[in-house]
């Protein structure tokens, strides 16, 4: 019942009806525009929304999202004009006000967000490191973890964490943060078999992180 939507679509110009079921003890309002198979469907059928989101994914997502994993360390500040974009595109395609909760908009529309997305795009890097299907100067990065003596940890697909003593400075390099990322994951997602099923479970844990309530 948690993840149920519901939709009244009501004939051509007949007034506006509050609908609502009841499922269990969870009562299931009706919405004015709900997510199917990945569609954004409006109760006039005119997937107005939907339309808009190919679009701001196609010209505004795709530019947010190039080479992204460049940015994976910088400060927060810099990350905000980005995040600041995003925001003002998920609220074009519901047509709300500029100061409108944008943490709906973006559970919706199953978009993280820009700092999620780096982490997303650096973390992909790191699986295609650790499976060796990564460029060279990747794959010399990270290194797996190799304990001292048998330890249930070695089966567990963490990298060789950076050295205690890093400076300020390099704190912010991709080979300090990415393994510190990789090690943080749940073992579920670090050990998944194939880069698709990491990318699904990486994804899920990331909306869990940035977007769950």
């Amino acid at each position: 019942p948690g993840k149920t939507e519901l939709i009244f679509i009501p004939a051509l110009n007949s007034p506006h009806l509050d609908f609502s079921i009841s499922l269990g003890d969870t009562l299931v309002t009706s919405s004015p525009c709900v997510k199917n198979l990945g569609v954004v469907m409006d109760n006039r059928l005119s997937l107005s929304m939907n339309i808009a989101a190919l679009l701001v994914q196609a010209m505004v997502l795709s530019r947010l999202d190039y080479c992204n994993s460049l940015l994976a360390g910088f400060p927060a500040s810099a990350i905000r004009p980005l995040q600041l974009i995003q925001n003002a595109a998920a609220r074009l395609i519901y047509n709300l006000p500029r100061h409108s909760h944008v943490t709906p908009l973006l559970t919706t529309l199953h978009w993280l967000p820009v700092i999620a997305r780096i982490k997303f795009k650096t973390l992909v890097l790191a699986y295609q490191a650790v499976k060796g299907s990564a460029p060279t100067y990747l794959t010399k990065i990270f290194k797996p973890y190799t304990p001292a003596r048998p330890l249930r940890s070695a089966t567990s697909g963490r990298l060789a964490p950076p050295p205690l003593r890093t400076c300020a400075s390099r704190s912010r390099l991709l080979s300090v943060l990415a393994p510190r990322w990789w090690n943080d994951l749940p073992v579920e997602v670090r050990t998944a078999e194939t880069l698709a099923t990491f990318k699904r479970r990486l994804k899920t844990h990331l909306f869990r992180v940035h977007l769950s309530p």
